[in-house]
């Protein structure tokens, strides 16, 4: 099947994949994180598969939560407190990495795609403060300071819960312990 239509050939693959593999779709993996962690990481699609392998993790290892920027001052956190609560994660890693997109983004930029793609100035304006919105940060280092003492602070975060941050080379897959 030849298809320009990204959705047409997801379905056309899976249709495919189900036939071909048969009874073992059937997941057996845990619910619950193995290793009872959760890694909070940036979105950037060169992490894909890459980070996972280079963190010796398994599928059914661990929890992903991926953001822009690998921020969590939002409704990303709802998501941690369930995996916390809810799938007994005992281990937070924040892992950022160098040259991320959420670094020194150009709001202005930003802003005037938005509206040239037809998003109402009155919407944007709303938001407030767009670079306190969309959580822009400097350096990538900074930022996972950041998220690892706002999680370690925060009142729904309980203290027996390790966090630890890192940052990420994904061109020499490095992982460096920053926090």
């Amino acid at each position: 099947m030849e298809s320009n239509n990204l959705f047409e050939r997801v379905m056309h693959f899976n249709k495919l994949y189900r036939e071909r593999e048969g009874e073992q779709c059937k997941c057996c993996l845990p619910k619950y994180p193995r290793e009872k962690v959760a890694i909070l990481t940036c979105m950037d699609t060169r992490l894909t598969l890459q980070l996972e392998k280079a963190l010796g993790l398994d599928r059914g290892d661990a929890i992903e939560l991926k953001t822009a920027g690998n921020n969590m001052r939002g409704q990303e956190l709802r998501s941690l407190i369930v995996a916390i609560f809810a799938l007994k994660v005992d281990k937070i890693m924040v892992i950022g990495h160098p040259d991320c997109g959420m670094a020194n983004l150009d709001v202005e930029i930003l802003t005037e795609k938005m509206i040239a793609r037809g998003v109402e100035p009155k919407a944007i304006e709303e938001l407030g403060d767009l670079k306190e919105w969309f959580e822009t940060f400097c350096d990538s280092k900074d930022n996972v300071i950041d998220m690892v003492d706002l999680l370690k602070k925060h009142p729904l975060i309980p203290r027996d819960i390790e966090i630890a941050g890192f940052n990420f080379n994904q061109d020499t897959s490095e992982l460096i312990h920053i926090c």
